[in-house]
Formats: structure tokens, sequence, C-alpha cells
């Protein structure tokens, strides 16, 4: 089942999604990343399932499931590889959700070199995604110091001109 597109960091930034506050990849995405069946996947995750808790995989939900494939039939997706992976999975079965370290952990269930390889480029994906927000959270912060400096200056210069408006008048 090994998809040969190119799989890039970028690829793999753009299969990363928010859920329940965490950020996951899905099943079935990380089955073309390594090159393996959705199923044969999945039947790896169950023969190891004590490597894989609760804040490393969950399915999920079925509203979830809508959602998320609603959303994304609805983005303007660039990504051959996102439009042809979301199409792979039937809407009425919830994939499994997995995080950083859920998906580090398949490589290991997985044992394949090509799985190994792909894994560093899923933990470089989440890396930068992580780095990204950091900066922005960073940027923001920032922002937020500067606004607060600006508003005392504001405050700085009412003062000084209720004080010289009302001499300049008598």
């Amino acid at each position: 089942m090994n998809d040969k597109l190119s799989i890039t960091n970028n690829t793999i930034e753009n299969l990363i999604f928010e859920i329940r506050g965490v950020k996951v990849m899905l099943d079935y995405d990380l089955a073309a990343i390594y090159g393996v069946e959705t199923r044969t996947l999945n039947q790896a995750v169950k023969r190891n399932i004590e490597r894989f808790p609760e804040d490393f995989m969950f399915m999920l939900s079925d509203k979830e499931w809508r959602d998320l494939h609603a959303n994304l039939l609805t983005t303007n997706m660039t990504s051959q590889f996102v439009i042809s992976s979301i199409n792979k999975r039937k809407k009425s079965t919830p994939p499994y959700a997995f995080t950083e370290h859920g998906a580090v952990m398949l490589a290991s269930v997985l044992r394949s070199p090509s799985a190994i390889q792909m894994s560093v480029m899923v933990t470089r994906a989440f890396i930068a995604m992580r780095q990204a927000i950091t900066n922005m959270l960073s940027f923001d912060f920032k922002v937020e110091q500067l606004s607060h400096k600006v508003d005392q200056l504001n405050a700085y210069v009412e003062e000084i001109l209720e004080f010289y408006v009302p001499l300049q008048l008598k």
C-alpha cells in the first residue's frame, strides 16, 4: 500500500490535527506514511495494546470523526497526500488518533526500516509544530508587553495634557 507520494515534514504537518486539545495524527495517515495498510497498523496496535495508553492513542467519537471529515473536505487543501488519505477511510468508521508518542511507538511495533525512518520525520514534524506554537506565543507575549507600554505612555501623555491645558487657558 506504500503511497510513493513525496512525503515531507510539511506534508506530515498538514496531517497533524488538534482533537480534544491534543495534537494527533490519524491511523490511516500514519499507515500511508509508514507504508502499511491501515488494517495492518491497527492489528499491530492491538497485538501491543499495552504500549498504547490513552495518552498515546484514542478512538475518535462518531461526532469528532464527522466534524473532522466535513472540515477536511471543505478546507482548501493543497496536499495531494492529504486529499488521498482522507478518501481512504470510510466516513462511518472513526479512526484512531495517535499523539506524538503514539506515532513514534508505532515504529517500534511495525519494526520495518521505513517505519523507523518515517517515525523520525513524524517526530520532526511534531517538534516543528511545537516550535511554531512557541514562537507564536512568544510573539504574542511581546505584543502584549508593547501594548501595555503604549497604554502606560498614553496615560502619561493624558496626565501631562490635563495639567498643561488648563494652565494655557488661564
